[in-house]
């Protein structure tokens, strides 16, 4: 460096010894390739100082007015050393508090901070655009999550259930809890709506203490509360926890203030004195930067004990300990209070805590046989899932309260007493076995009219192009071999006939997907003539020989020859024979199997491309 700074302080000797002797200093100035006001003051700097003038000078001002004053650096630095977990917003906000002025920026204390290295300099990193959102208003929407990680002296772990209002940033939950089942979730919810009164909305994660979203479906204890309070519950996308940002948040507070800095405690009551006096600061005394430095405490606002007597809070008898009646003899439920008297389905009994354990399973009658009824509330998506199958019930049912009347060959859906739709059951006795044990009871007489054993109905259909008729909405496979031909279908309780019209000769039998009150809407529909006849002509049908010659009919081999490989014939299925017409006459063969004749065409061959 110095014989850099030797080199350049002879040169400008140099250039000012040329003026000196009588050149111009425009002349030396672009054969040095300087300024011309650069090298007038080169000359004059030697003029005053010699050759010490033409050394390079300090650029650092002469004084500094914006420069933070040296007791209030000192006080950044001790503040930081009290509280390491302090940044310099939080350190600007506590020396403003203290009455220093001027009040130092949060860049001179991060500056004051690193020049004693107290922080490390980090590498400046582009500034990320996040789409925030927050409630007008406290109370409009509470965000509930559990967090983990606290443990005891023995080794237990500790669930927290927390809760935090949208907009102000307020704890409201903060219950210390050895098992986060659905019970200790909604105690801890309870307690607070009695505390502060029933927000709008509450949103929570897919936890199965919040909703059997993704279980068997319906409604668990905290879908329960909600309803009976007014309270939307609002549930988050798969896998998306920063739409709970703020209750999230929340437990990085928590975990850094707190539980990271605290050991094993003694018991779970000295948890929950820890964790209520460290709320009690976080609400009243720890500025929140999110809310321009103010405590939650400041913008809280709970709902007067005037309006929430207008709304009173309706426990279900499970959290009270209250005595409930007997599943087995329940009565249909008429309104949406009358909920609260019975044990839903997928709460305490389907929930589970931190090491997988279920609560026990509440006290019910044995299935006995026989239909059951038993309740579920439709979803905000309007699909209802019972048993491993979806009911779609539209978007504009959801949170109405359902009825299910199930056997296993028949599913009523009721609303009100209202019967809504009718499906064929996909329930077996095991299914209805636990669906009467997670809430179900003895279900009624039917909703619908029975069906007398030996009723039938008969219709005329037109058999499509594919083989398909149309019967009640749906489209059903009669035969591709009567396409195009007007049949007459007999409709029985569990059978399709198909019919001709003339003769009434049984063409096809297939089972029957309809129920049988839906049977009784058909368009067409009349009582049944005498029974069908029965086909005793042969039934034609056509194979096509493989590359040896050999077809096979009913799931029978019959040989023809290597000379018929590839041909299409026509066979007469009789119910002991078939005859086969070829070239040479007609060859007969005894039937073997009993099976009926399911195709009726030959398929097609394959196509093969040809390599000339």
């Amino acid at each position: 460096m110095a014989l850099v700074e030797l080199s350049v302080v002879e040169q400008r000797y140099r250039a000012v010894l040329a003026v000196l002797a009588g050149a111009t200093v425009t002349e030396v100035a672009c054969e040095v390739g300087v300024a011309r006001q650069t090298l007038s003051g080169w000359v004059s700097r030697y003029r005053e100082s010699g050759l010490g003038g033409l050394v390079d000078r300090s650029r650092r001002p002469h004084s500094s007015p914006s420069q933070m004053p040296a007791q209030v650096e000192v006080l950044v630095c001790e503040l930081r050393r009290q509280h390491p977990r302090w940044g310099p917003v939080r350190l600007a906000y506590e020396v403003a508090r203290r009455g220093v002025v001027p009040m130092p920026s949060r860049m001179g204390v991060y500056r004051a901070l690193v020049r004693h290295g107290l922080i490390q300099p980090r590498a400046g990193r582009r500034k990320q655009v996040f789409r925030r959102w927050e409630r007008d208003a406290p109370m409009e929407l509470w965000q509930m999550d559990i967090v983990g990680g606290v443990f005891l002296a023995d080794g237990r772990e500790v669930k927290v259930v927390t809760g935090v209002d949208d907009h102000s940033r307020y704890c409201l939950i903060a219950k210390a809890v050895l098992r986060a089942t659905g019970r200790a979730v909604c105690l801890a919810f309870v307690e607070a709506l009695g505390r502060f009164g029933a927000p709008g909305e509450v949103l929570t994660d897919n936890g199965k203490q919040f909703t059997a979203r993704f279980g068997h479906g319906g409604e668990v204890l905290f879908d329960r509360i909600c309803r009976d309070n007014g309270i939307t519950h609002r549930l988050t996308q798969p896998r998306s926890p920063t739409t709970t940002g703020k209750v999230e948040r929340f437990h990085q507070s928590l975990r850094r203030e707190l539980l990271d800095d605290a050991g094993p405690f003694e018991d779970l009551a000295a948890v929950q004195a820890a964790l209520d006096a460290w709320v009690a600061d976080y609400n009243t005394v720890r500025p929140h930067q999110s809310l321009d430095m103010a405590c939650p405490a400041e913008r809280i606002i709970p709902i007067p004990e005037a309006e929430r007597e207008l709304l009173p809070l309706r426990v279900p008898p499970i959290l009270t300990g209250a005595p409930q009646p007997s599943t087995a003899a329940a009565e249909p439920l008429t309104e949406v209070a009358d909920l609260r008297h019975q044990e839903p389905p997928g709460e305490v009994g389907s929930d589970q805590d931190a090491v997988g354990q279920a609560d026990p399973a509440p006290v019910s009658a044995v299935w006995q046989g026989g239909p059951i009824e038993f309740e579920r509330v439709v979803p905000p998506s309007g699909n209802l899932g019972v048993a491993g199958k979806q009911f779609w019930l539209g978007t504009s049912r959801a949170g109405q309260v359902l009825t299910f009347w199930a056997d296993t060959d028949v599913i009523h859906l009721l609303a009100g007493g209202v019967r809504l739709k009718s499906l064929r059951s996909h329930l077996s006795t095991a299914d209805l076995a636990a669906l009467f044990a997670r809430g179900g009871r003895a279900a009624g007489p039917s909703p619908l009219p029975q069906a007398e054993t030996d009723a039938a109905l008969e219709v005329e259909r037109t058999v499509t192009k594919y083989g398909m008729v149309s019967l009640g909405g749906r489209y059903l496979l009669a035969a591709e071999i009567l396409a195009g031909r007007r049949v007459t279908i007999r409709i029985e309780e569990t059978t399709l006939m198909f019919l001709d019209p003339d003769t009434r000769e049984l063409l096809r039998t297939r089972p029957n997907p309809l129920i049988w009150p839906k049977c009784l809407l058909l368009r067409g529909a009349r009582p049944a003539g005498p029974p069908p006849v029965l086909a005793r002509s042969p039934v034609t049908v056509e194979r096509r020989a493989n590359s040896f010659g050999v077809i096979m009919v009913c799931r029978q081999t019959v040989c023809l020859g290597r000379q018929h490989a590839g041909e299409v014939v026509t066979v007469h299925v009789s119910d002991t024979t078939f005859t086969i017409d070829l070239d040479e006459g007609q060859r007969t063969t005894r039937r073997t199997t009993d099976i009926p004749i399911r195709n009726h065409k030959a398929h097609r061959p394959r196509k093969v491309d040809h390599v000339s």
